[in-house]
């Protein structure tokens, strides 16, 4: 049993809401895709069953491990690696960073290395496209209970990953979960936390303007009553194959 890839898609794998955008941009980038913080494939097999030749790049093996078995003939390659530190010998034309995976990086300096590797990576005029969102949202004036648990199960096992509750940390917020394990004989459980910087869209682009890029105007994913809404920011590396407009 890969748990690991289990809480993955447990936890991220039922979001839609992202999709079209990806889908969009690929479309119109029409070339190859690098998918950061990939995971168990949730955007990468979407976007390869429909043609697009993506690079998979995740620092977690065993998530990488099922997403690799679930694209079976499809256009996909993999690479455990550290976003802040990777080096590929191939450019791409769009690099994608869902899930508030940006927010993963350990403040300014962990962002700036990653947009540093995504620079050097992106074709002239090829476009970096990054969700954000403030996980502190998650509890408004009509949301004020955490949602039911994000459940299934697997071969008579009950898996189970509870939100408890999201803390204001400063500049960061914590995500504190309880993931159980229920079964005929067993009960396990354990309380996990993730953190995420908090961090707006312009201050991202205006980082990414000071190492080079172009910042075109961010797009907006709404929320529903399940997902928070997200800012994607949307940057450009500067070459010949640029649209004119949106630039700033």
């Amino acid at each position: 049993m890969n748990l690991e890839a289990v809480w993955h898609d447990l936890e991220c794998g039922a979001y839609r809401e992202d999709l079209p955008l990806w889908r969009t941009l690929a479309e119109h980038a029409g070339g190859r895709v690098l998918d950061v913080g990939a995971g168990t494939g949730r955007v990468t097999l979407d976007l390869a069953a429909r043609g697009v030749e993506v690079v998979a790049l995740d620092l977690a093996a065993p998530l990488l491990d099922a997403l690799a078995c679930r694209a079976d003939g499809l256009p996909v390659d993999t690479v455990v690696a550290d976003a802040r530190n990777f080096a590929l010998e191939r450019r791409f034309s769009l690099v994608l960073v869902p899930l508030q995976t940006l927010q993963l990086f350990d403040g300014s300096a962990g962002r700036g290395a990653f947009l540093r590797c995504a620079r050097e990576h992106l074709a002239p005029g090829g476009l970096l496209a990054a969700a954000l969102a403030d996980a502190l949202d998650c509890f408004d004036g009509e949301h004020d209970m955490p949602p039911p648990p994000d459940a299934r199960e697997i071969l008579g096992v009950r898996y189970a990953s509870q939100l408890l509750a999201v803390l204001d940390e400063g500049d960061r917020a914590a995500i504190h979960r309880r993931r159980e394990v229920i079964g005929p004989q067993q009960h396990e459980a354990c309380d996990v936390v993730i953190r995420l910087d908090r961090v707006s869209a312009d201050e991202v682009a205006e980082e990414a303007r000071e190492l080079g890029f172009l910042s075109d105007p961010p797009v907006f994913i709404p929320q529903t009553e399940t997902y928070l809404g997200a800012t994607v920011v949307m940057l450009r590396r500067p070459g010949s194959n640029a649209p004119p407009r949106g630039r700033r």
